[in-house]
């Protein structure tokens, strides 16, 4: 146990950040304390607090989060993502990530990080083999490839597909929707493919790193697959991920793997690679 409970702020106070908000009062409540929430949409921030049945956690500002807390979550996902993790790491405050597709070629964060004696804090997300893959890029890796399947409904309203003429509500058989390389897929599909950013960063192979994303009214689960192949041999894995009960472009597993991430970051504790 921590001689004492770090101080947790939220910065969103969707499907993502509330759960998250949760877990610090309940399952992590022996290791932090969440001491502040945040969102642009007030309601959100009253909604959630009430919920919670905390007092005085609800902030007017990203500015007087950041004063309260040890470590900011970031659940928000807007075009000012960078930024808001820009402020809590030149207040010198840690930061776990949920929205990783921001981060793709955010250099100069993890060097603000490194200088300010913080916390960058990257979850694995609805991915398997991270650490696999970590050790394995220090050898030559000949091939990497991640194929996402997601159900039909999870991929509704992306401007992508609109404008490239997909109509999913009459898709009959499994469709490939993207084939290319990571930059062009966060981009794309930003609500969608955080795992594909997670999986650049982790390996450094963002130029190698081929990304295929699949639909078909027969999937019934977020999935998905790794092919790596290089001086360490042969990796291969699959997920069959649950979308998330609160929002059904994102899996299950992202957000419990933020919310383990936190908890041995509170706990001083790293299992794995």
């Amino acid at each position: 146990m921590p001689a004492k409970k770090l101080k947790i702020g939220v910065v969103g106070c969707g499907a993502i950040g509330s759960r998250i908000a949760y877990s610090v009062k309940k399952e992590l409540k022996n290791c932090c304390q969440l001491t502040g929430i945040y969102d642009i949409d007030i309601r959100k921030v009253e909604e959630l607090q009430k919920k919670l049945k905390l007092k005085n956690i609800a902030k007017s500002s990203l500015e007087e989060l950041i004063r309260n807390c040890d470590c900011m979550i970031e659940a928000v996902n807007a075009k000012n993502t960078k930024t808001i993790i820009k402020k809590a790491l030149m207040s010198k405050k840690s930061v776990l990530a949920m929205s990783v597709g921001k981060l793709l070629n955010a250099a100069d964060l993890f060097r603000l990080a490194q200088k300010n004696h913080t916390h960058l804090l990257i979850p694995s997300g609805a991915i398997a083999g991270i650490d696999a893959i970590k050790a394995a890029s220090l050898k030559t890796v000949k091939k990497l490839t991640l194929t996402t399947r997601k159900p039909p409904r999870g991929l509704k309203d992306n401007p992508y597909l609109v404008q490239k003429g997909f109509d999913l509500e009459n898709i009959k058989k499994e469709t490939v929707l993207f084939d290319g390389n990571v930059n062009e897929a966060v981009k794309c599909f930003p609500q969608n493919i955080n795992v594909a950013a997670t999986l650049a960063m982790a390996s450094h192979l963002k130029t190698k790193l081929r990304i295929r994303i699949l639909t078909s009214p027969r999937y019934k689960t977020n999935s998905h697959e790794i092919e790596m192949a290089g001086d360490f041999g042969t990796l291969i894995t699959r997920t069959e991920n649950v979308p998330c009960p609160d929002n059904p472009k994102t899996s299950y597993l992202a957000v419990l793997s933020g919310i383990q991430t936190l908890k041995q970051y509170c706990l001083g504790l790293s299992i794995g690679t």
